[in-house]
């Protein structure tokens, strides 16, 4: 609710930051008396040293990402999986919140142990590299799309969770693979570097799924030949596929299944297309998603197999250097 038309620096300033200030923003203000007044009272709450909220109850979820910031200390941001889910990107961590701030400068990471109970933890991060192109004008400030992602990324507990966070930006169409590109290019010292440069090259040959990601590192360390992904298809009534898995030349597709094409209403669904791939003349091969994970050998040999059987021709094993 907007403040009313009488409202002095204080609302206004409250408005806009969801209700959380710093003593610093307070100081100095004509209402400074009537704040420590509110303190004293009951009616506001100190949250931290330095931090105030202008109310009583439990921290709303704008409340957290606001005192994050602040509580950081001036320059400091919202990054990582925090800023990527404030600009919408779906199915990523809530807890802990990133905050991003410049190498200059130390945050305030006293305060930031000392947060209550309502207040999720918060990880400071520090960078050389923020140029203004990396920020979003968002309240509160926030890195771009593409620069949290390709932070988060970075920043993932593993490898699978790294390429998840690129592979949900693009999917959800949050971000294009050529932002996350152009991001990297300014960060030659990111975390995973080499990991983000190649799944985003994957996302951009066509890749939409973890499950898609994994299935074209597969073909790589196995030497099969590099399938074209998402390949587009109307079936025989008229509707549009797309195939996750295809290569044009010997006519073999694979379909990667998800948890959800395990519910028998899916499975009986997935049939009639599958039906209609066979009734083509092509080769259709399924796994479940699990399976290309945990057992990439067998999905590999098994892909091996139906490529020669359509009449691909393996390259000559590597040879060690000792062997003549």
């Amino acid at each position: 609710m907007l403040p009313a038309d009488d409202a002095d620096a204080l609302d206004w300033l409250a408005f806009e930051q969801a209700g959380v200030l710093t003593t610093a923003q307070v100081a100095g203000l004509p209402s400074e008396g009537r704040v420590r007044g509110r303190i004293r009272s009951g009616r506001w709450r100190s949250i931290c040293r330095g931090i105030l909220l202008a109310g009583n109850g439990r921290l709303t979820r704008d409340q957290q990402l606001w005192v994050a910031v602040l509580a950081a200390g001036p320059g400091a941001v919202l990054a990582g999986v925090s800023a990527a889910a404030e600009a919408g990107v779906r199915g990523l961590r809530r807890e802990p919140l990133h905050v991003l701030v410049p190498a200059a400068r130390r945050a305030a990471r006293a305060t930031l142990r000392r947060l209550p109970i309502d207040m999720p933890a918060v990880l400071v991060h520090r960078t050389t590299v923020l140029p203004e192109a990396h920020l979003q004008r968002a309240r509160p400030p926030r890195t771009t799309t593409a620069r949290a992602l390709v932070d988060a990324a970075g920043w993932a507990a593993g490898v699978d969770e790294a390429q998840s966070v690129l592979a949900a930006g693009c999917q959800q169409r949050r971000v294009l693979p050529e932002e996350l590109q152009a991001v990297l290019d300014v960060l030659p010292r990111a975390l995973r570097r080499r990991l983000i440069g190649l799944t985003i090259s994957d996302i951009a040959g066509g890749a939409q799924a973890l499950s898609e990601i994994d299935f074209l590192r597969l073909c790589r360390r196995h030497r099969l030949p590099a399938p074209d992904l998402q390949e587009h298809r109307v079936d025989a009534a008229g509707r549009n596929r797309w195939l996750d898995a295809y290569w044009r030349e010997w006519r073999v597709q694979v379909e990667i299944d998800g948890a959800h094409h395990m519910d028998v209403k899916q499975w009986a669904a997935d049939m009639r297309p599958q039906n209609d791939v066979w009734n083509s003349g092509d080769r259709i091969l399924r796994f479940p998603a699990w399976l290309v994970r945990a057992r990439p050998d067998e999905v590999a040999d098994t892909v091996r197999r139906a490529l020669i059987a359509a009449g691909w021709t393996p390259a000559p094993p590597l040879r060690h250097p000792t062997q003549k």
